[in-house]
């Protein structure tokens, strides 16, 4: 029964619910010291992905998969690279589609469900490099795509890839995109949905046949974004079914490794239906953490730089089986 309990218990007194401990550090968290040298790679559909590198000459590489609207320089994409750095293991931060200061090429963007462009880095990393064991994180989405990778393969996972650890993850994304909807989200929905606006109108530079923007300026909801557009380029039939198709917990069931997914129950993106219980219970590859405080990718530590589940994955992924 791989639930675990967790010894995060509250953060600093000043961030006292669970959207202060989210917005306060995505706000204000800075890490210093993080410097990248950057690898372009072509996909398999013509297409190319930016990958972040923090070598320390380790023997054992992280793969990072960050957030909706992240990429490598986010502050908890720079904590876990620095945190492992000092451990002696090297990290690679992929950055998704249109992410990391530079438009692709296709007309699609990225989605919580784009496991096969993580497939794509681990390929290359595969071919490129030669590390004893290779280890992934995801943050949020970056969860999300860990997870459905993970499940995508199961037991014909690369045998180099040891454990998984993912953190504040939509494992159901509708329950998770169902949270944007309410008026103690209002905040998240704007940041996010004038993100992505922001994206469509670049893309509609590259193909100004494929997007409406008079329509795009009437969408006030992921309902309406998810369905015109991001469904649309992706080849979903509307908002409902794109949820629905790409959800992690669709291929959760066939994770082969251990994986640890640490998800706060005050995590205001996360709907009850993000916290695998049943699973957790029945598969001994999941180990769910429940931490009663943290907020979505928060866990703040009073006066440390680095937070709590970032010390966690590392405590996790490092130990042996």
């Amino acid at each position: 029964m791989p639930i675990l309990t967790s010894d995060y218990s509250r953060p600093p007194r000043f961030l006292f619910n669970g959207h202060l401990e989210t917005i306060l550090p995505s706000l204000l968290r800075k890490i210093d010291g993080v410097n990248y040298t950057r690898e372009k790679i072509d996909t398999p559909d013509g297409d190319f992905l930016n990958l972040d590198w923090s070598k320390v000459g380790g023997e054992s590489l992280l793969i990072i998969s960050h957030g909706l609207e992240g990429d490598s320089k986010r502050h908890y994409a720079m904590g876990l690279v620095k945190l492992f750095n000092a451990a002696g293991i090297d990290v690679l931060v992929w950055n998704n589609r249109t992410c990391g200061g530079e438009m692709n090429l296709k007309p699609i963007l990225y989605h919580h469900g784009a496991s096969y462009d993580l497939d794509t880095v681990v390929n290359h990393v595969l071919k490129s490099h030669d590390y004893s064991s290779i280890f992934l994180a995801g943050i949020s989405m970056g969860g999300a795509q860990t997870l459905k990778y993970l499940g995508e393969k199961g037991k014909d996972l690369p045998k180099e890839i040891r454990k998984a650890a993912v953190y504040s993850t939509p494992c159901n994304l509708p329950s998770s995109a169902a949270t944007l909807k309410l008026k103690s989200n209002i905040f998240y929905k704007k940041r996010f949905l004038n993100k992505l606006k922001e994206k469509i109108r670049q893309k509609a530079i590259q193909f100004p046949e494929l997007f409406d923007l008079d329509l795009l300026e009437t969408v006030e909801d992921f309902d309406a974004f998810d369905t015109h557009f991001t469904a649309k380029i992706h080849g979903f039939a509307d908002a409902a079914d794109f949820y629905q198709s790409v959800s992690a917990d669709n291929w959760m069931g066939h994770i082969a490794i251990p994986t640890l997914i640490v998800n706060a129950l005050n995590d205001p993106l996360l709907g009850e239906a993000c916290y695998p219980v049943d699973l957790a219970k029945a598969k001994p590859e999941i180990l769910l953490e429940m931490p009663k405080r943290g907020g979505h990718t928060g866990f703040t530590l009073k006066n440390e730089e680095f937070n709590w589940v970032e010390r966690r994955l590392l405590q996790f992924l490092k130990t042996s089986d």
